[in-house]
């Protein structure tokens, strides 16, 4: 396993060679990645994790947890945040474009013809489609990084706690994710003093 991670690491582009195939491989994940932003962690996970082996599914949580604690779209924090991990902060900036430019570029088609497409049964039969095509990505991504994460009885705790206040209240996600930081935090110093 240790010689497939040197070879891979290896066949990594540098430089200005890496922050040119994050910025073409951001915009093929941008425009061919359907449904929200997890779908897109998701590809991210397949392609840099699993595939590629350049970062660790703990590397990618981490990722995670500070794109979503940021202000701004939380998926293109994440891609910034791994663009500028991979190549500095051109990277940062290649990925946050790259991922961007095929939104920007399809809205500005769709406005330029919105009044014509936006009764038309078969645009809406798509995006139907499209719709449920997305929800196991995003549920295989829960699942994938869930085992990553879940490793602990407090994180469980804390995981289906956050959950039920999710789905089952007004809380903003704002006020679960500090409430997650503090429990945690708690918690280990509790377990630190004995």
């Amino acid at each position: 396993m240790e010689e497939k991670k040197t070879v891979q690491s290896a066949q990594r582009p540098t430089g200005a060679r890496m922050v040119w195939f994050l910025f073409l491989h951001l915009i093929k994940i941008g425009a061919f990645t359907f449904g929200s932003g997890w779908s897109i962690v998701a590809q991210m996970e397949q392609d840099f994790v699993d595939e590629r082996q350049w970062i660790t599914k703990s590397d990618l949580m981490e990722l995670i947890a500070v794109g979503k604690s940021l202000p701004g779209i939380m998926v293109v924090n994440i891609t910034m945040l791994f663009g500028y991990q991979m190549a500095g902060p051109l990277g940062g900036i290649a990925c946050a474009i790259g991922l961007c430019l095929p939104a920007v570029v399809v809205l500005t088609a769709v406005t330029a013809i919105y009044d014509l497409i936006k009764s038309n049964y078969w645009v809406w039969a798509a995006l139907r489609g499209v719709q449920c095509a997305v929800v196991p990505i995003i549920g295989g991504a829960a699942i994938s990084l869930g085992k990553e994460t879940l490793k602990t009885k407090l994180a469980v705790v804390l995981c289906i706690g956050a959950f039920c206040a999710c789905a089952f209240t007004n809380i903003s996600n704002l006020v679960l994710i500090v409430a997650g930081a503090l429990a945690s935090l708690v918690w280990m110093g509790v377990k630190e003093r004995g």
